[in-house]
């Protein structure tokens, strides 16, 4: 998923109203913030093999250190570990949000994700086997996260909606647009994701 781990971030976000939208953004994407790192250094694999579901062409062949039931585990509680000075509730929201992200891919992705570095027991849902099933759930899940922070007098000025936009804008260029040319331009792309969560940030700031 995409916009499906940033509708967990703003709807959870008024559960911690300590942490900025971009601690939110950056728990939900935290493995995938990790994973393209991990891919460029040769630690773990993706490769790019069209039709190998209907939504996406990517291989996810290796990642058990981001993308392992154990590593999520393992990534949710150091973030909320990280998050512990924005308070006890705050920590563990944020902690919740980091293993939300396997959670979501588990329902999206084939049967990919490890339970645990080794484990040959591979699960994935397939609902990228279904271009229309995962537009209707993400889409669904993105316009209730927006109205949720909108509704919890959250801060929504213009920023706030520009990086709605690019959320959108970016999830119907990955759907739809052509398959990335290979492995290295895709790991060297998702490091765009760390905008984000500064995005957010920058979002969400406390008016001058």
């Amino acid at each position: 998923m995409f916009i499906g781990h940033a509708a967990l971030a703003l709807a959870a976000k008024p559960l911690a109203l300590r942490a900025n939208l971009g601690v939110a953004l950056a728990a939900t994407y935290w493995l995938d913030l990790v994973w393209p790192i991990l891919v460029l250094a040769g630690i773990e694999r993706v490769e790019v093999a069209p039709g190998i579901t209907a939504f996406t062409p990517l291989d996810f062949v290796h990642y058990p250190w981001t993308h392992s039931l154990l590593a999520a585990l393992a990534w949710s509680a150091l973030f909320g570990l990280a998050c512990w000075k924005l308070g006890h509730r705050a920590a563990l929201v944020m902690g919740l949000l980091v293993l939300s992200h396997w959670g979501l891919d588990a329902l999206s992705h084939r049967p990919d994700l490890p339970l645990w570095p080794g484990s040959g027991t591979m699960v994935g849902l397939g609902l990228w086997d279904s271009v229309a099933g995962t537009l209707v759930v993400e889409s669904a899940l993105f316009a209730a996260g927006i109205a949720i922070y909108a509704t919890s007098g959250a801060r929504t000025g213009i920023a706030f909606w520009a990086l709605v936009a690019f959320f959108v804008i970016a999830y119907l260029g990955a759907a739809f647009g052509p398959p990335p040319p290979g492995a290295g331009a895709v790991a060297a792309s998702a490091l765009a994701l760390w905008l984000l969560p500064l995005w957010g940030w920058w979002s969400a700031r406390p008016r001058v």
